[in-house]
């Protein structure tokens, strides 16, 4: 029985990586990893899927950029000539990406059953393009493999039925719980942050991350001033070092964006190069989404940069406040993990680097009966 894995951009092969392993680590479903080329990324090379601990895309159908109707389009028509040439038993899409969106549409279409990994979070923001994709793909998706309690609570609401839903725990902590084993045997001195975190913990000292790049912190030069201000202040107690996305730096020079000289700027990370910068950081700042999980997992502070979160157990069990855009509040929380005082986080319950083991258990089965 043959399942197609998607995966359309880096942090897409994050969350299939455990799941191919434990694909491999059994005899009775075979699997081919689907590329759409939603993103092209230079760091996903030869290296980076050895990192990973799994194969080469089988096909990479490099459907690109374009506007999200454009890229939409373009993978499901490359997704649906694949299907039609060789059908597989299901396909298994993960988060909330436009391959994932396009994918199980074609799929469903086709009566291909469709597996979400990370299905039923919701952030109640309808202007996030994320949002619209997760609603739709579990709308006609047939096994829901959820990451958290609230994630299971809003697809039963949404009247999935129960067999359907399963609380497996999530891929990305497995991920980043196996990269994280793999880099205390590396050699992390060629990573290109390497010095400064180095020069940082000298005689004990310590340093923060930060990670921006939703529109509505840095597309508006208003909000991202106000949210630049806070970090420079927080780097006068604290150096920070930001990682900084294409289209953050070039508004960073459009708007004339002043961060001071105690932010250190850097170009985008290979994954285990990042990892091995924050992993050890006195507190991450950000407004991503993994990173909020992938935090709490390994027990850093994390302060998000954003009014609401789709993964609202990192907050109520884990190491990550919600702090809003407001400066005052950011600075605020910051200052509390500086003092000591921040918020003694858990990993919450499975995750414990075996939910792609149980997602394979359960496809198994849902296979074994539709024979």
């Amino acid at each position: 029985m043959l399942i197609y894995l998607v995966a359309g951009a880096r942090p897409n092969f994050m969350k299939i990586a455990p799941i191919v392993r434990a694909l491999q680590a059994q005899q009775t479903l075979s699997f081919k990893i689907i590329h759409t080329g939603q993103h092209y990324d230079r760091e996903m090379n030869d290296v980076f899927f050895e990192e990973l601990g799994i194969p080469q895309p089988d096909v990479f159908m490099a459907a690109g950029g374009g506007s999200h109707a454009q890229q939409t389009a373009k993978i499901m028509v490359g997704f649906e000539e694949l299907c039609m040439a060789e059908r597989p038993a299901a396909v298994l899409v993960v988060g909330d990406v436009n391959s994932t969106l396009a994918c199980s549409i074609v799929a469903k279409k086709l009566n291909i059953p469709v597996a979400h990994v990370e299905a039923g979070l919701r952030s109640g923001d309808m202007s996030m393009p994320e949002e619209i994709n997760r609603l739709v793909t579990d709308s006609i998706s047939d096994w829901f493999f959820a990451t958290e309690p609230a994630a299971v609570e809003h697809l039963r609401r949404e009247g999935k039925p129960d067999s359907a839903v399963h609380y497996v725990g999530h891929v990305m902590v497995d991920n980043v719980l196996f990269q994280a084993d793999k880099l205390t045997r590396a050699d992390t001195s060629g990573f290109e942050t390497a010095a400064f975190k180095a020069e940082r913990q000298q005689n004990g000292g310590r340093y923060g991350v930060v990670t921006m790049h939703r529109p509505s912190n840095v597309d508006d030069p208003v909000m991202f001033a106000r949210i630049a201000g806070a970090l420079k202040e927080i780097s006068v107690e604290l150096p920070l070092i930001f990682p900084v996305h294409p289209r953050t730096r070039a508004n960073i020079e459009k708007f004339g964006i002043d961060l001071g000289p105690n932010v250190t700027l850097a170009g985008p990370q290979a994954y285990m190069a990042f990892l091995n910068l924050w992993k050890d950081a006195a507190v991450v700042l950000t407004d991503s989404g993994g990173l909020q999980e992938e935090t709490t997992a390994l027990g850093v502070p994390c302060v998000t940069i954003r009014e609401n979160t789709e993964r609202p157990v990192t907050v109520e069990e884990g190491s990550n406040v919600l702090a809003g855009t407001d400066p005052d509040k950011i600075i605020l929380e910051a200052r509390k993990v500086l003092r000591g005082e921040g918020k003694q986080g858990r990993r919450p319950h499975l995750w414990d680097g075996k939910a792609a083991e149980r997602i394979v258990d359960v496809l198994t089965q849902e296979l074994a009966r539709e024979l």
